[in-house]
């Protein structure tokens, strides 16, 4: 099978767990080398086991060691930014405490650490930002989450407009709603569940080896003219 990422060197955020460590294992598959970085030690030393092309790098991306970390690196030609959180209430309910931790991890944080690596991209480099179907509707209990996920969305076209010249092409993954350890505790709720699946045209929900199936798609040559779109994975539900 051919290894559409060899000779590549792509950093996943947010790698220890879910989407982000299927994804860094998806690269890691296709070739690449990848850099982990994740907080949980742990987590990220069972995923190096996992393949040798794997190199996890602890810190917490909020963090200026997580930046030093990065600068450390040299050059890159993917990035994922994947690193992410939610905390579903009613808008009147949000403190600011909640606000800016959901901001800073799904905003500010994606937008420091892009920002240092593309002092040190590789022109022709790839810069995919984890988005959500949330950017594009709306959702009772999700107001920081759609605000936050909506940023995304003009920050990548945005960047898909500046850094044009270079070739770095920036996209978004825009998934539905995916069993891992960050949802896991919504679907126990059967009333979530049953609204999730009435609102997904598809049958079932998406597997994390869906969502890294298409972060590889926009990693590769194979989407070398696709920038500053949205890639949505949601079984339709944007659809109706």
């Amino acid at each position: 099978m051919t290894q559409k990422l060899i000779g590549k060197t792509a950093l996943v955020t947010g790698a220890g767990k879910g989407l982000g460590r299927a994804i860094a294992l998806a690269y890691a598959n296709e070739g690449a080398v990848v850099y982990a970085m994740a907080r949980t030690e742990s987590d990220l030393a069972s995923l190096a086991q996992e393949h040798s092309g794997i190199r996890p790098l602890v810190a917490d991306i909020l963090s200026d060691n997580a930046l030093e970390q990065i600068q450390a690196l040299g050059a890159l030609d993917v990035l994922m930014n994947n690193a992410g959180t939610n905390q579903p209430e009613p808008m009147v309910e949000v403190s600011d405490e909640a606000l800016d931790r959901v901001m800073d991890l799904n905003v500010r944080s994606v937008f420091r650490v892009t920002r240092e690596v593309l002092k040190q991209m590789r022109d022709g480099g790839s810069v995919i930002h984890m988005s959500s179907q949330m950017a594009h509707v709306g959702s009772s209990g999700r107001t920081v989450y759609c605000m936050t996920k909506a940023a995304l969305e003009g920050l990548t076209r945005a960047m898909a407009v500046e850094l044009g010249p270079r070739g770095i092409r920036t996209n978004t993954l825009c998934p539905t709603f995916v069993m891992t350890p960050m949802t896991e505790a919504f679907f126990k709720n059967p009333e979530f569940a049953e609204m999730v699946e009435r609102m997904i045209p598809l049958p079932g929900l998406p597997s994390p080896e869906d969502i890294a199936a298409a972060a590889v798609y926009l990693a590769c040559n194979d989407s070398r003219y696709v920038t500053g779109s949205a890639l949505k994975i949601d079984g339709g539900w944007t659809a109706g």
